[in-house]
């Protein structure tokens, strides 16, 4: 037992740092474990250290008041514990709250980078065409009245492919600013099928490519914004029907499975790069070259948005939507709650 002031601080630091230490190596070998562990870990090691001290200051002579302090310790480390580990799983989950908000604002940020190149690159493609023609129209370089005429279809079919960039330029704003509100209905998805089937028809026909869809007899009644969900299928359709050599085929199906609506759309084409599956609903984002929207054999070409706004306006119908590549070509998939109705 210490006689002095001198021998106090030399027998507290003899049985304390000890304790310190191998709590120091049990912290980095479980520095790859849960948070929730460090903080347990952390928490002991004063009230065990403490009491080492204590004891080791007694000259290890078990007193009455030794006892009545390491059942104060006891009881200290009986509720800092649970409180520690209780802090340790809140903290872990803002660890990955805080990771994930970071991971989702760089995703955004790059985004947000590849839209500004995509409108400084795509928006200039129509307008240089439609400034070219108009050009030659005003020089008189075109004079022939067929020529006129072929130009000036050509100048109403590139606004008509402004006009619906800026359209899905408008959409995707109101999506990515959470601003879009839907009035959502009791809507049977097989009539909306038919819907879709009979308005994309003519371009499939022009395309040489079979359009064709598989419903049950049942209704298939979903909650649902119908002009919202019409467009959902209709970006998928003309998706499909852009990537789908002439000659291959685009099937719409439907049913109900597991108390949700699905609607799936499946093409002949080439498939989906497996690096291109994760960002196919990004923004803008296009892929490979193959997947770059090409007017050719009737089919107009695409704004880059169709899928990310098919994504938006799937996930304000509190629904999912998925992509996968088949053994020929892909499918595209949209489950939706069934209404109640």
């Amino acid at each position: 037992m210490p006689e002095d002031t001198a021998q106090l601080i030399a027998y507290t630091l003899a049985c304390s740092v000890p304790v310190v230490l191998i709590g120091a190596i049990i912290l980095r070998a479980t520095r790859d474990r849960s948070v929730t562990t460090s903080m347990a870990v952390l928490v002991l090691i004063p009230t065990l250290s403490t009491l080492a001290g204590i004891i080791g200051v007694s000259g290890l002579m078990f007193t009455d008041e030794l006892q009545r302090t390491a059942v104060v310790l006891a009881i200290v480390a009986a509720v800092t514990v649970p409180a520690a580990v209780l802090l340790g799983r809140e903290q872990a989950r803002k660890m990955v709250w805080e990771k994930q908000v970071r991971e989702q604002e760089r995703d955004a940020e790059r985004s947000r980078r590849e839209l500004v190149a995509w409108v400084s690159h795509d928006l200039r493609t129509p307008l240089a065409g439609i400034r070219a023609m108009a050009e030659a129209l005003s020089d008189g370089v075109v004079a022939g009245q067929a020529d006129v005429a072929r130009y000036a279809e050509q100048i109403g079919s590139e606004t008509d492919r402004l006009s619906r960039m800026v359209d899905d330029l408008f959409e995707m704003s109101k999506i990515n600013a959470g601003a879009l509100r839907l009035d959502l209905e009791p809507v049977d998805l097989r009539e909306l099928i038919d819907e879709v089937l009979a308005a994309n028809r003519p371009t499939a026909d022009r395309a040489r490519i079979a359009l064709r869809a598989e419903q049950p007899d049942s209704r298939i009644m979903v909650s649902a914004n119908d002009q919202a969900l019409g467009r959902v299928l209709t970006n998928l359709v003309s998706n499909a029907i852009a990537h789908t050599p002439p000659g291959g085929e685009v099937a719409l199906s439907a049913g109900a499975s597991d108390g949700r609506a699905w609607a799936r759309v499946d093409d002949t084409g080439p498939g989906i790069a497996e690096a291109d599956l994760p960002r196919i609903f990004e923004v803008a984002y296009r892929g490979t070259a193959a997947r770059s929207p090409v007017a050719a054999d009737g089919v107009p070409a695409g704004s880059g948005m169709g899928l990310a706004i098919a994504a938006g306006l799937v996930q304000a119908h509190d629904g999912d939507i998925t992509v996968e590549n088949l053994g020929r070509g892909c499918r595209f998939e949209v489950r939706l709650p069934l209404s109640d109705n």
